[in-house]
């Protein structure tokens, strides 16, 4: 059988650039080298996949991670030297940093966030897990760029000038103004909320929120 273990992309906007959370690993293999946060599968507690994620979050993390997404399985004779064959399930989720206290748990050193295109080069990452990264970076910017938009992830309200900004943050790359909310307007992904307005130093600006929020 398999060495089964989870593996945890948890990724958020920090500065305005998509960073991924990292640990420091306490033991060996890989002891001292920066990785993804994981643990390996437990049959005996573990009712299933995303209850394990869940699981390795709380002891890695400390946290709960809202907004799981399953992202891929990798598995091969080489991927782990404590075992003939590994594979690893991979989740993704992408959490406001404001609500997202992570401290080291089990079997790790220290915890930190590093900007994606760092991690996706940094070939000193234990295991695959640059690999494992630029996955889960794609998949997150392919929905962003298709406008399938992060419902956990954004606040409640939010003006169209805030939702670009977010949207650039993630996808790592300026937008023009006039496309995006054209392309907002063909998807129908967000509404106006009526009579509600973003006032500040410059004119108000009319508040939105995303359709999938409604029903």
């Amino acid at each position: 059988m398999p060495f089964v273990r989870i593996e945890l992309a948890v990724m958020s906007v920090l500065n305005d650039a998509l960073h991924v959370l990292l640990i420091k690993r306490e033991q060996a293999p890989y002891a001292g080298s920066w990785a993804l946060p994981g643990g390996v599968l437990r049959i005996d507690i573990d009712k299933d996949l995303e209850a394990a994620a869940q699981r390795v979050a709380q002891e890695r993390l400390g946290v709960s991670l809202p907004y799981l997404r399953q992202q891929c399985a990798e598995g091969s004779a080489i991927r782990d030297p404590r075992a003939p064959w590994a594979l690893s399930v991979v989740y993704r989720a992408l959490v406001p940093l404001g609500s997202f206290e992570a401290e080291p748990g089990k079997r790790v050193e220290a915890l930190k966030w590093v900007p994606v295109e760092e991690a996706m080069a940094d070939q000193t990452l234990a295991f695959d897990h640059a690999q494992l990264i630029d996955q889960a970076v794609a998949s997150t910017r392919a929905e962003v760029q298709n406008l399938q938009l992060p419902a956990g992830y954004l606040p409640a309200e939010f003006t169209l000038g805030e939702l670009q900004s977010m949207c650039e943050a993630l996808l790592g790359r300026r937008l023009d103004k006039s496309s995006f909310r054209r392309r907002l307007d063909d998807a129908g992904v967000v509404s106006e909320v009526p009579g509600a307005m973003r006032t500040g130093a410059f004119r108000p600006a009319q508040l939105h929120r995303l359709r999938a929020m409604e029903a």
